[in-house]
C-alpha cells in the first residue's frame, strides 16, 4: 500500500478542490450567458450532462497535450514523436509535418520485437504475402489458418498448459471470457487492483464479486472464509463456483504477484485460480515463461492461464490457456471466438517466431540475452531512480517502474519538461488512478543500451528537481562518500 505524506496528500487535494471550484465557476457563468441559445436537441436529452463531463472539460482538456501523442515509427528504443498545436487552449490538438526524436519510455516493447527483426519480420512479411492481413471472418467461418493452429499449440507448449485458445484483443480476452466461465451463483474475489478489463468482465458476469486488499494473501484468506460461510446472498446456498483473480504483475505498480501465498490459500478453500499475466509473460522468468516461472510455481497449480502478446511478442491479441476440456468449452461457448474476427495471420506469425527466438529455436542465443537485458535494465534503472531519491513502486525485475508524482500540476510539467528534452514518458492519472496517485510510468526495454538509460536517468532527475517530485533525499555518490570517508580522518590528523 502506497503511504502519502501528509503534506502531499494535503497540497493534492487543495489543488484538485481549486481546480473544481474554478470549473464549477466557469459552467455557472456559461449556463448564465448561454442560456438564451436555441437547442438543436428537439426534445432529446443530451448525452453527456453538466457534471458527467466536467472532468474531461475541466481538467482532462488542460493537460491533453501529454497523451495519445501520435507516433511516426516502430516503436523502438528511440521513435518519432509528432508534433501538435492547439489554437483553442487543448481542446482540440492538430498535428504538424515536425516530428521529435525521443527515446522512449512509455511502450510495453519489454524485448523490443516491435521493431523490425532479422527473424521475425522476414516471416511476417511472408505470412502477409500468403494470407493477406485479415481473415475477414470468425474463427468458427473461414477465419482459421494454419497458422492459428501452429499459434494456439506454441503457446500451449510456451506456457505449459496442455491446451490454448488465442484472440485477437488483448481487452476482449479478460472481459469476454470471465462471463463464460462463471455466472450467478458464482463467486469473484478480485484484487483490488486488477485491470479495468478484469472489472468489466467480472460485471458482465452476474456473479458476486468480492475486493480483497492489493497483493494481500492474509486478506484474501479472510474473505475467502467469510464468503465461504455465508454463502449466496439471500438464499445461503454454497457458491456453485469461486475464481480468485490476480495479475502476474500489475500494470500500474509494477508489481510481482504473491502467487505461491495466494496459490495454497485457493488450494485449502477450493477455488479456482485466473492468472492474467499481460505484462509478465515473455519479460520476466529465465525462459520468459511469466511469474510462474519467477516464482517457482507449478503451472498445474493454476487453473486458468491468461496473456497477452501486445507486450513482449510485439504483436496484438491474448490467450487463454488451460486444460483440454475448458479450452474445448470456451471454443463453443465465447463470443469472442464464434463472433469475432480472428486474429490477423501476420500478427500470428509475428508471435510464433517470437516465442520461437525467446526459446531460441531460431538457432540463435538471442532470446537468452533480450532476457538477461530486460532484467538488469530495469534493475539498474529501478536501483538509479530510487538513489536519486524518488518514490519508485513495484518489485525487481518488473520491467514497470511507476514514479509517484501526486499533485495533479506535476502530472503535465513532468510530462512536458521530459519531451522538451527528448525523453518520452507516459503520465498516467484519475480515473486510471485513484485521485491522488498520480505517476508516472517508465517501461523498460531490451532495446535501451546503456547509453540510453544513462541519458533517460539524467533527463528525469532534471526535470524531477525542476518539478520537485524527490520526495526522498538522494543518496550520496561515490564521490562524495570518498570525501566524507576522507574528512574525518584529515581531522583526526589535525588533532593528533
Amino acid at each position: 500500500m502506497i503511504t502519502i505524506p501528509y503534506l502531499t496528500a494535503l497540497t493534492t487535494y487543495f489543488s484538485y478542490g481549486l481546480l473544481f471550484a474554478f470549473g464549477q465557476f466557469r459552467d455557472f457563468f456559461r449556463n448564465i450567458f448561454d442560456w438564451w441559445h436555441a437547442s438543436n436537441l428537439e426534445g432529446y436529452a443530451p448525452i453527456c450532462l453538466g457534471l458527467e463531463d466536467f472532468y474531461i472539460r475541466r481538467l482532462y482538456l488542460r493537460i491533453q497535450d501529454c497523451f495519445g501523442r501520435p507516433i511516426a515509427s516502430a516503436p523502438d528504443a528511440w521513435f518519432d514523436v509528432v508534433e501538435r498545436y492547439s489554437n483553442d487552449n487543448n481542446k482540440t490538438l492538430k498535428r504538424t509535418d515536425k516530428i521529435s526524436r525521443c527515446l522512449n519510455l512509455g511502450s510495453y516493447n519489454y524485448l523490443g520485437f516491435a521493431a523490425a527483426d532479422e527473424y521475425c519480420t522476414p516471416r511476417v512479411i511472408d505470412s502477409l504475402c500468403r494470407f493477406s492481413a485479415s481473415t475477414c471472418s470468425t474463427r468458427v467461418e473461414g477465419g482459421t489458418t494454419t497458422l492459428h493452429k501452429e499459434l494456439e499449440e506454441c503457446v500451449a507448449n510456451f506456457v505449459g498448459k496442455p491446451a490454448a485458445v488465442v484472440f485477437g484483443m488483448g481487452y476482449v480476452t479478460n472481459s469476454a471470457i470471465l462471463p463464460v466461465i462463471i455466472g450467478r451463483g458464482g463467486l469473484i474475489i478480485s484484487d483490488s487492483l486488477n485491470h479495468n478489463s478484469i472489472v468489466n468482465g467480472a460485471r458482465g458476469s452476474g456473479a458476486t464479486i468480492r475486493v480483497f486488499q492489493h497483493n494481500t494473501p492474509s486478506h484474501l484468506e479472510k474473505v475467502l472464509r467469510e464468503q465461504i460461510a455465508d454463502g449466496q446472498p439471500r438464499t445461503h446456498r454454497p457458491w456453485k463456483k469461486i475464481i480468485v483473480v490476480v495479475e502476474g504483475i500489475y500494470s500500474m505498480e509494477g508489481e510481482l504477484c504473491k502467487l505461491p501465498e495466494i496459490i495454497a490459500i485457493c488450494k485449502k478453500y477450493k477455488a479456482y485460480v485466473y492468472l492474467d499475466e499481460a505484462h509478465s509473460i515473455g519479460a520476466v522468468g529465465k525462459t520468459g515463461r511469466g511469474v510462474c516461472e519467477l516464482l517457482g510455481v507449478d503451472t498445474a497449480d493454476v487453473d486458468i492461464m491468461m496473456g497477452t502478446f501486445t507486450k513482449s511478442f510485439g504483436s496484438c491479441g491474448g490467450y487463454i490457456a488451460g486444460s483440454k476440456e475448458l479450452i474445448q468449452y470456451l471454443k463453443y461457448t465465447c463470443p469472442a471466438h464464434l463472433y469475432a474476427t480472428s486474429i490477423s495471420p501476420p500478427a500470428a506469425q509475428q508471435i510464433i517466431s517470437s516465442i520461437k527466438v525467446i526459446l531460441g529455436e531460431d538457432g540463435s542465443s538471442r532470446g537468452a540475452q533480450k532476457l538477461a537485458r530486460i532484467r538488469e535494465n530495469s534493475n539498474f534503472f529501478r536501483s538509479e531512480l530510487q538513489k536519486m531519491g524518488f518514490e519508485v513502486l513495484g518489485d525487481n525485475d518488473s520491467p514497470i517502474m511507476p514514479i509517484m508524482l501526486y499533485n495533479p500540476a506535476k502530472i503535465p510539467a513532468f510530462s512536458r519538461e521530459c519531451l522538451k528534452q527528448n525523453v518520452a514518458v507516459v503520465t498516467v492519472a484519475f480515473p486510471a488512478t485513484p485521485l491522488l496517485l498520480a505517476r508516472a510510468r517508465i517501461c523498460i526495454s531490451a532495446s535501451h543500451t546503456k547509453e540510453d538509460l544513462l541519458k533517460a536517468l539524467e533527463v528525469i532527475s532534471q526535470v524531477g528537481d525542476m518539478v520537485g517530485i524527490k520526495y526522498f533525499p538522494a543518496e550520496p555518490n561515490k564521490q562524495q562518500q570518498e570525501q566524507q570517508q576522507q574528512q574525518p580522518g584529515k581531522d583526526t590528523i589535525k588533532l593528533d
